[in-house]
């Protein structure tokens, strides 16, 4: 049954969360750090993460999101609570925990209006899901249009006790979680369907805009001759970055989730959506070197965080940022468990080959995949197929739902035509993948690719190519990482097994039916605002 949240008893929340006249100031070291049993309260507040004072939509009151950890093998119970105001932004909210495949859960995948109905402002929604034996650096945000844009979203990491790659760092804890978001000075719902350039770049939920020169930096501190697993989380809306610390080499260990065998690089490309882990030693002398994390913007900002070693002064940093010498490249990372695509190591000789062309009209101002650009269903595809009992042909596909069918090698093929503003990071929900070509590479690698759930598939007449099995019946979103092209349009569902759906993943929960008919009665007879 669906909560209905009492005011007497979420005074104390409410005020946390309400829109207030104080900027928040984010922790410079060690962020906010909940379990995977808790509650999050989504509601609006004022905060000036660069300088610049503006609204914003938060979790518990924070930019980012507070950090959510789990051991292997944790249930994770997450109570997400709706007390959003709207001032112009959006009411309605969900949350997807991204690059956890919610095996048996797709009804927690928290995608609006393709796993589940949104959760209406004074109501609530637990997620209850375990992510079976993943481990690695995840993250999470609205599925709900662009509310992420307005500031929910945050980390999420599952530590394993085992390792494998324990023994090459000291330190792996809150303080070497490093977020980095783009961010902007309008409300999100004034800013689509527009081009729209962040006004900066946040390093653990500080920054600097062009108005505020001097605001606040992030500062991370390590110690000389202790070894440091970074894991950077890349939460933006839209940029991808240059990521380096000047002075230091990074070693690679992990790409969304999944480990690589270790690959030393001085510069990451990483784009939104995206996670690393890197080992960092601290064997440089003791000062302060800049963190750096370009954007692929105007050229009007940069994002920059104080790396500090103990014992040096506090001041900022007088490094420079000399050229890169040995840029992370993804055809240099590799699977290191399990290595090699699923399949026949052939282009097109796969069980499913499927090739997914991506177009932008300019004068709508809107993407398409196929010639079709993705519009939500008034249902959720999820209830649709639950209602039909997997009956393909009574969905309402609209030319954006794909089914595959069960235990199947897929390979597909995104290609794009004139596609602007990218490169474009393309996620899918509900698996890893094998990236057997990647956008910048004309060669194929089938025996030991990188495996991850977020991938860039280029710019303009460029493509990638992508292999995984279908082993996890559900309707399942694929799509661009910037939210304003999934906005306007750029994204499918792969419905994977919809006849097995239903007994998959039961028992759905109660309140999970209930969301549906709290939505219709919200946005219908009450007249809500949605502004999806």
């Amino acid at each position: 049954m669906f909560i209905l949240l009492l005011v007497v008893s979420l005074v104390s929340l409410i005020d946390a969360t309400s829109v207030s006249s104080r900027s928040q100031s984010y922790p410079l070291s060690q962020p906010a750090v909940t379990g995977p049993k808790t509650r999050m309260v989504i509601g609006n507040r004022l905060i000036a993460p660069d300088g610049f004072p503006r609204n914003a939509s938060l979790v518990d009151g924070t930019f980012p999101g507070p950090l959510v950890t789990a051991q292997k093998g944790d249930h994770f119970d997450i109570e997400v609570v709706n007390m959003l105001k709207g001032d112009g932004m959006f009411e309605f909210t969900s949350v997807h925990w991204h690059g956890i495949f919610q095996n048996k859960t797709n009804y927690a995948d928290g995608t609006a209006n393709v796993t589940q109905c949104p959760i209406m402002p004074n109501h609530s929604f637990l997620y209850s899901f375990s992510a079976q034996n993943q481990t690695g650096t995840y993250w999470y945000h609205s599925h709900y249009s662009v509310q992420y844009c307005d500031g929910v979203r945050g980390p999420l990491v599952i530590y394993d006790p085992q390792d494998p790659y324990a023994d090459m760092y000291d330190v792996d804890d809150a303080s070497t979680v490093i977020t980095l978001a783009d961010w902007y000075h309008g409300v999100s719902p004034g800013l689509r369907s527009q081009v729209t350039l962040a006004k900066s770049m946040l390093i653990n939920g500080l920054g600097r805009s062009a108005q505020k020169p001097k605001a606040d930096l992030a500062v991370i501190n390590v110690e000389q001759g202790k070894r440091y697993r970074f894991r950077l989380v890349q939460i933006s809306c839209d940029a991808n970055v240059l990521f380096s610390i000047d002075g230091h080499n990074l070693t690679v260990i992990e790409a969304d989730g999944q480990l690589t065998e270790s690959l030393v690089v001085d510069q990451l490309q990483i784009f939104a959506g995206q996670r690393y882990s890197v080992v960092l030693v601290a064997d440089q002398p003791v000062n302060n070197y800049w963190v750096r994390s370009i954007p692929n913007s105007n050229g009007t900002y940069d994002g920059s965080a104080i790396l500090r070693y103990k014992y040096a002064p506090e001041v900022e940093p007088t490094t420079v940022n000399t050229s890169c010498m040995n840029p992370l490249k993804e055809t240099d990372l590799h699977a290191l468990i399990n290595p090699g695509a699923p399949g026949k190591p052939v282009y097109g000789d796969a069980d499913i080959n499927l090739t997914l062309e991506v177009s932008f009209n300019a004068s709508s101002f809107q993407w398409s995949v196929n010639n079709v650009p993705f519009k939500s269903p008034y249902d959720p595809i999820l209830s649709q197929i639950l209602n039909e009992t997997g009956d393909a042909s009574q969905l309402q596909t609209n030319g954006s739902v794909y089914l595959i069918e069960a235990n199947k090698v897929v390979e597909l093929t995104m290609k794009l035509g004139i596609a602007p503003g990218g490169p474009h990071p393309i996620h899918l929900h509900g698996h890893a993948f094998d990236v057997v070509q990647s956008a910048d590479s004309s060669t194929f690698n089938y025996a030991n690719p990188v495996r991850r759930d977020v991938v860039s598939a280029g710019s303009d007449g460029q493509h990638t190519v992508i292999r995984w099995i279908t082993d996890n019946p559900g309707p399942w979103f694929i799509h661009c990482h910037i939210d304003w092209h999934l906005d306007e349009g750029f994204a499918v569902v792969m419905a994977e097994s919809p006849q097995d759906t239903s007994r998959h993943i039961n028992p759905v929960p109660e309140e999970w039916y209930n969301l549906c008919p709290i939505y219709h009665y919200y946005t219908e007879v009450e007249g809500g605002l949605d502004l999806y």
